[in-house]
């Protein structure tokens, strides 16, 4: 896990083998499942992760809380 700015991201980590991003916002942890690593890569670089994550992974990808 990776500590990142952003109001609602705390930190993000990706295991490229099964394709698993998880990230970690102040009200919990979710996994995102099947997610390439192009997208994670753009997730990092993104000026703003919490709108990133909105328009490109939420409702996109399968995820579940943990």
């Amino acid at each position: 896990m990776h500590p990142v700015v952003s109001s609602n991201l705390r930190a993000v980590g990706y295991d490229p083998v099964s394709q698993t991003l998880r990230i970690e916002f102040h009200n919990g942890t979710y996994e995102y499942y099947n997610v390439p690593e192009h997208v994670y890569r753009n997730l990092m670089s993104a000026p703003s992760k919490g709108r990133f994550h909105a328009y490109f992974i939420k409702d996109v990808y399968p995820y579940k809380r943990l």
